[in-house]
C-alpha cells in the first residue's frame, strides 16, 4: 500500500477502487476481525456468513407469508366466484337477495349484512330495506362519495346502516352500489374493530359490488307492459 493511506477514509476509497483486493490477498481477509455486538470478535468471513444466514432466514419468512396470502386469496377467489355464479343464476330479485345474504353468511362467515336500496317502490324481499337517496346524502354523505369504504365508522353511520345491530359492529365494509345512478348500499359488519381496515385491499368486495349493481339494475326495472293494438 502507498504511504498516503493514513486514515480509514483512504483505506475505504482504496478498497472500493480495487474490488478484487481480497481475491488477490485472501490471507488478509482471513485475518480481519469484527467486534460483535456482544463484545466478542469474529472474523470478517464468519460475520458475512452469519449475515447471509440471517438474511436468508428473513427472505424465507417473507416468502412463507406471501405464499400464505396467495393461498388465502385463492380460497377467497373461489368462494367469491361461486357466490357470483349463484347470483347470476337468480331470475328474480328475491332469489338474488337470498343468494347474496346467505352466501355472505355461510361462505364468508359474515354475521352482519344489510342491503339498502334507494327510492324503490317495488315489493322488497326479506333482508332488504328501502331508503331515500336524498336522506342518505344528508345523513351519510361520506359513504356515498367513495365506491367502497372500509374501517371504523361513526356511530350515526352505523345506526343508519345496521339499525339495532349497530352497537355490535366494530368495523365495516360499505359498497356504494351504482349503475347509471345510485342504487343503494351493501353494508358488511364485523364485531372486531380491526377486521375491516381503511388500508385493506378492497378488490374482492368492490368486484362483488360491481356485479351486484348490474344485477340489481336489471332486477329493479319495472315490467314492460305490452300495448294491445287496434
Amino acid at each position: 500500500m502507498s504511504d498516503d493511506l493514513n486514515d480509514a477514509e483512504d483505506v475505504a476509497a482504496y478498497l472500493r477502487s480495487h474490488p478484487d483486493f481480497f481475491i488477490q490477498h485472501p490471507d488478509v481477509l482471513a485475518d480481519l476481525e469484527i467486534k460483535h455486538e456482544h463484545g466478542d470478535t469474529i472474523s470478517l468471513v464468519a460475520h458475512q456468513i452469519s449475515s447471509l444466514r440471517e438474511r436468508n432466514a428473513e427472505f424465507k419468512l417473507r416468502l412463507s407469508r406471501l405464499l400464505d396470502v396467495a393461498r388465502e386469496n385463492d380460497q377467497l377467489f373461489a368462494r367469491m366466484r361461486q357466490l357470483i355464479l349463484r347470483m347470476l343464476a337468480s331470475d328474480e330479485l328475491d332469489a338474488l337477495v337470498v343468494e347474496l345474504l346467505d352466501g355472505l353468511r355461510q361462505d364468508f362467515n359474515v354475521e352482519f349484512a344489510h342491503l339498502i336500496l334507494f327510492d324503490v317502490s317495488l315489493a322488497l324481499p326479506a333482508g332488504v330495506r328501502t331508503a331515500s337517496l336524498q336522506q342518505a346524502m344528508e345523513r351519510i354523505p361520506a359513504l356515498l362519495r367513495s365506491p367502497t369504504v372500509c374501517g371504523l365508522l361513526r356511530l350515526d353511520e352505523l345506526d343508519y346502516l345496521f339499525g339495532g345491530q349497530a352497537p355490535h359492529i366494530g368495523s365495516a365494509a360499505v359498497v356504494h352500489l351504482q349503475h347509471g345512478k345510485s342504487l343503494g348500499l351493501l353494508a358488511i359488519g364485523h364485531r372486531e374493530r380491526d377486521h375491516f381496515r381503511s388500508s385493506m385491499d378492497t378488490l374482492f368486495v368492490s368486484h362483488l359490488g360491481d356485479v351486484l349493481s348490474r344485477l340489481l339494475a336489471r332486477g329493479l326495472k319495472p315490467p314492460r307492459v305490452a300495448v294491445q293494438g287496434g
